[in-house]
């Protein structure tokens, strides 16, 4: 690949070539100015022009060239042979071949053209925006398209210029058991690096080194996930102790454009709390204060670095109880359960955390505080925004302040360990189970007869509470008020499934230690897979019929090279799938992507409650809303910019409230000294399926502007809507490229063609079906 970059003054034009067999094709140019700034190119449309943009370089330059050797042929005859032209049989052929091949080099850089342009598109990563705080380039390192012009698949590196992006500073790393199957990521090179004066900012508004950590054995722990297998290389953790401490850090970042990552307990299972390159970390655990609790309503209001088991504790004498329970709450923090959305060992009872958080104050990228800390269980005046970042792992913003509804405690609490033959006994004992148990019922969880040994053969002090051996266990807990009622009523539940041949061995725990051997059993299988050695965890939520489905097929398919275990909480479909094995393979490692399909194909979730973090990154697309018709990410991305505009719009523009979050409609205002000054015009946009890899659809709602490039039906002529979208770009972007496309106009008028583009735009056709030209630079 050969790339030239030629200097224009204070704009960098980037030429790539590429190897198209024994033919070389330039990429489309990518306009950059000095300042790292998007310039984007206006013109008009050109529906009958002789090549289309993009790409329009490559096309003409092939072109012209054959068409100087038609133009050479004829001056050879005319002036260099008998000074006329051949017109015997020969020469006509020859000259018709000429102008042929002049012909078709059109059609084939055409197609070869077409073929880049949708790999700009299409590309799998999503460069994010400098103020965004844990947005990492992810990629593949290598993208693969299939060309037009042959059948087989053509490798371009990941260093080619190809559309909108020139990527430098390459740094990778890989996660997993070797390179081949590992995820590489690759550091974003809009993020600045690390630097004294940073520090020295730092140590002035936290008070100290205390809270700005720079040593190395503190960093080493911070730096690596709790599984072991995501390690950073960041050089300093600031320990805040206030949400402004936390709004001044961040708006640093987002002025000197330093990436950072949120951290709580760091006991995470997918990478998500750990830098993957040098981001600064910011860990909230030193905001620990309980700082309201109404005990009459049950409302507990407390700061994110707050640890779960802690929060419990406080509870116990005031007679309630978090209602969010996990194997890792003497570690975690209340904000990264939010951020998360923890689902835990009591969601049958309690709910989500979606039903149970009040309100949230967060601090977004740019240092914004959005006091969202309300304590009312009804509030119907507007967007509820809490739910966006109830689950967001912290790319909305750093969760400082929780409000949450604790419950009741229950004075009667039991706890039987049941065995059963097969699956299907366990799907109808949680049916029986609701309908018997009904409101006392707080946990149902299972696990199967592999899970069992594994804890019995690494962990000590565990044994088996039942006699015989079964393919499959229950645990069911039962809270409620009546201690006597409650216990015959949790004996008659299983002397009837005994008799109805759904269970047959159990046992109820006698006192609080019994109990708390057989939460041992269940919570310990993590603990067990860690010293059992290699292991590949996923967290999968699927329809229950469905839930162990996957264990029996991957069984099928591993055989003897791993042993596949399936535990969870089957009382809300949460199925935890581990594959362990003596050590990292490569061919146990294949088995993620089927495991995903597997799960996509069955309409289930490819994380149920752990979160994506970095392990899961680049499998969401796995997972579409078929009700939006957008792919999560899509709906992610959009869900993020929606926020973005609701608390800091781009100046001059208005997004008008619709409950269709793929249908925008945005007001622009004219810009004060310009043609436009206090005109007001309506944007429709509408984002597609796969959204932030294609460029949204941009059109003025009538009456549309009297303007060069915009034509009487709303189509407006701006290349960033086209082929000089990329990923990296937001909605304000666009807006603001439309805001100076308005501006820099020096007349009021329709585009020349306005008429004869309208006419061929009868059909309803989109403007992303234009051939467009683009000439005009000033925008």
């Amino acid at each position: 690949m050969a790339c030239k970059v030629t200097e224009f003054g204070a704009v960098r034009e980037v030429w790539a070539g590429f190897s198209l067999g024994h033919e070389t094709c330039c990429s489309l140019r990518n306009r950059v100015d000095s300042t790292k700034t998007q310039r984007f190119v206006i013109g008009c449309q050109q529906e009958n022009a002789a090549f289309p943009y993009p790409d329009t370089g490559v096309i003409l330059t092939f072109q012209l060239s054959l068409l100087f050797l038609v133009v050479v042929e004829l001056i050879t005859n005319i002036f260099f042979g008998k000074r006329e032209l051949d017109v015997s049989a020969g020469g006509r052929k020859r000259i018709m071949m000429m102008i042929r091949r002049w012909r078709r080099s059109g059609d084939f850089l055409r197609s070869a053209c077409k073929s880049l342009t949708s790999l700009r598109q299409k590309h799998n990563s999503m460069s994010p925006s400098v103020s965004g705080f844990v947005n990492r380039y992810e990629s593949k390192g290598k993208t693969f398209e299939s060309n037009a012009w042959n059948d087989h698949n053509r490798e371009l590196d990941h260093h080619s210029c190809v559309g909108g992006n020139l990527w430098m500073m390459q740094q990778y790393k890989s996660f997993g058991s070797s390179s081949s199957s590992a995820s590489k990521l690759q550091r974003n090179p809009l993020f600045s690096s690390l630097e004294p004066r940073d520090v020295s900012f730092f140590n002035e508004i936290l008070g100290g080194e205390k809270y700005v950590v720079q040593d190395e054995e503190r960093l080493e722990t911070a730096n690596t996930d709790w599984m072991h297998k995501y390690k950073g290389s960041s050089k300093l953790m600031l320990l805040p102790k206030t949400t402004e401490e936390v709004s001044q850090i961040l708006k640093y970042c987002d002025s000197r454009s330093l990436a950072v990552v949120p951290q709580g307990g760091n006991t995470g299972l997918v990478g998500g709390s750990v830098p993957v390159f040098d981001e600064v970390i910011i860990n909230v655990g030193l905001m620990n204060k309980v700082l309201s609790f109404d005990e009459v309503s049950g409302v507990l209001v407390c700061e994110a670095g707050c640890i779960l088991e802690n929060l419990a504790t406080f509870l116990d004498p005031k007679g309630f109880v978090m209602p969010l329970d996990l194997g890792a709450k003497g570690s975690c923090h209340i904000g990264g359960n939010v951020s998360t959305n923890a689902g835990g060992l009591r969601l049958i009872r309690y709910g989500s955390l979606h039903g149970t958080v009040l309100g949230l104050e967060a601090v977004t990228a740019n240092g914004n505080v959005l006091d969202m800390l309300g304590t009312l269980r009804k509030d119907n005046t507007g967007y509820d925004l809490k739910h966006l970042f109830i689950g967001s792992e912290g790319s909305l913003g750093i969760v400082t302040k929780v409000s949450i509804l604790t419950q009741p405690k229950m004075s009667s609490v039991n706890l039987a360990f049941i065995a059963c033959k097969d699956f299907l006994s366990c799907q109808k004992l949680l049916v029986e189970a609701k309908r018997n148990l009904g409101e006392i019922l707080s946990a149902f969880e299972f696990l199967d007869n592999n899970s069992m040994d594994l804890v019995l053969n690494h962990l000590d002090g565990v044994r088996n509470p039942v006699s015989s051996s079964e393919n499959f266990y229950i645990l069911i807990e039962t809270t409620g008020s009546g201690e006597t009622y409650d216990r015959e009523k949790l004996e008659a539940f299983l002397l009837k499934s005994l008799e109805q041949g759904l269970v047959s061995d159990g046992v109820i725990a006698q006192d609080i230690n019994q109990a708390s051997s057989f939460w041992r059993i269940r919570e310990g299988i993590t603990e067990a897979l860690q010293k059992a050695g290699a292991f590949y965890k996923y967290d999968l939520s699927l329809p229950v019929e469905e839930i162990y489905n996957i264990v029996n097929d991957l069984r099928g398919r591993l055989g003897d090279l791993a042993n596949v275990m399936g535990y969870g909480h089957l009382g809300d479909g949460n199925l935890h799938l581990n594959i362990s094995a003596s050590e990292y393979n490569d061919k146990a490692s294949l088995i993620e992507p089927y495991v995903y399909e597997w799960t996509s194909k069955h309409r289930g979730s490819i994380s149920a409650e752990h979160g994506l973090g970095v392990m899961k990154a680049n499998e969401i697309f796995y997972s579409k809303s078929p009700e939006t018709g957008l792919t999560k990410i899509a709906t992610n991305r959009l869900q993020k910019e929606f926020v973005e505009w609701q608390t800091n719009p781009p100046a001059g523009f208005k997004h008008r409230v619709s409950d269709n979050l793929q249908r925008w409609t945005i007001e622009v205002k004219g810009a004060p000294g310009t043609l436009y000054a206090n005109e007001t015009y309506q944007l429709q946009v509408e984002f597609p399926e796969h959204y932030p890899m294609e460029a949204p659809q941009v059109i003025f709602q009538h009456p549309a502007p009297l303007h060069p490039h915009v034509y009487s039906n709303g189509h407006i002529c701006l290349d960033v809507l086209y082929g000089s979208w990329s990923p990296a770009m937001r909605l304000s972007s666009i807006c603001l490229s439309i805001l100076s496309m308005l501006s820099s106009s020096a007349v009021k008028q329709k585009p020349k063609d306005n008429d004869h583009y309208l006419k061929n735009c009868k059909n309803g056709r989109s403007p992303k079906e234009t051939r467009w030209r683009f000439h005009d630079d000033k925008a």
